[in-house]
């Protein structure tokens, strides 16, 4: 997987500026969550749009680490990005509290409240500044289906979209971000003690390298053998790609029995990482 850190930082940051400036947008929304994706998105799009048309929103629950919010804040400071710190615990105890007749059960179910209460709030802020919304996800995690459909997976643009995350770290070294948000392991924030390794059940290391084998088409035992990991790691992996398609292309309309000439609007432009 060979990968020009350079080249990528500059090829970004000129696709935003030009995404913003065709979608008549002043500039961009993100939610910094203290991880290593955001922190990356938002020093791209201070570069593309300028440190007064980015905003950054701390989006904390109350189960949330503060260490995650402190380091949030600790990136929009040394970006010189304006950000704001909202708790989304209201949102999500009235969103529990509408489903009290049918409890929500625990696990994602519950924990998937979450994400989707920040997207709301994302996108308040996006339609009152005129500006677009940046997803923070990784091609790794887009790929296996590791975000929330319709939370951090309803952004308008994702930046690190087509990126591994052994890449994205490469990236973030090139922007020169601090260790301490390089170094920290990957979480998405659901519940204490939550890692994303531990939840895929596999290093991003290996997890990419398979992931690199998928794509070029090689087969289960080929993959095993070039990304040096068990045949049933692949086959795990596989499974998430293939029963998570639905999550990459939300927007599911059956066709009916006629077409009309040119494009069909309910065929995406562009692809992105596959789908159903």
């Amino acid at each position: 997987m060979a990968f020009d850190a350079g080249a990528t930082h500059r090829h970004l940051v000129a696709f935003l500026r030009s995404y913003a400036h065709d979608a008549g947008a002043h500039g961009f929304v993100l939610g910094v969550s203290g991880g290593v994706d955001s922190a990356v998105v938002a020093a791209l799009a201070r570069e593309a749009v300028g440190p007064d048309n980015v905003l950054g929103l701390l989006l904390p629950h109350d189960t949330s680490d503060p260490a995650d919010a402190a380091d949030g804040e600790s990136v929009c400071r040394t970006l010189g990005i304006a950000f704001e710190r909202i708790d989304i615990t209201p949102i999500v105890t009235a969103v529990e509290t509408s489903c009290a007749a049918h409890k929500l059960p625990e696990g994602m179910a519950r924990h998937n409240v979450r994400p989707r209460a920040r997207m709301m709030v994302l996108y308040a802020h996006a339609a009152q500044l005129g500006n677009l919304v940046l997803g923070t996800g990784n091609k790794s995690e887009l790929l296996t289906g590791y975000f929330t459909k319709w939370g951090d997976g309803a952004a308008d643009v994702y930046p690190l979209g087509d990126l591994y995350k052994t890449q994205v770290w490469e990236l973030a070294r090139e922007l020169r971000l601090p260790a301490a948000i390089i170094d920290k392991p990957p979480s998405a924030g659901l519940f204490p003690g939550q890692t994303d390794e531990g939840e895929l059940g596999v290093k991003y290391a290996d997890l990419d390298k398979v992931l690199a084998e998928i794509e070029a088409g090689h087969d289960i035992e080929t993959t095993a053998r070039r990304a040096s990991v068990g045949v049933e790691t692949v086959r795990a992996i596989e499974k998430r790609i293939i029963t998570s398609a639905h999550k990459r292309n939300p927007l599911v309309i059956p066709k009916m029995g006629y077409r009309t000439p040119g494009w069909d609007w309910r065929e995406p432009r562009h692809r992105v990482l596959g789908g159903g």
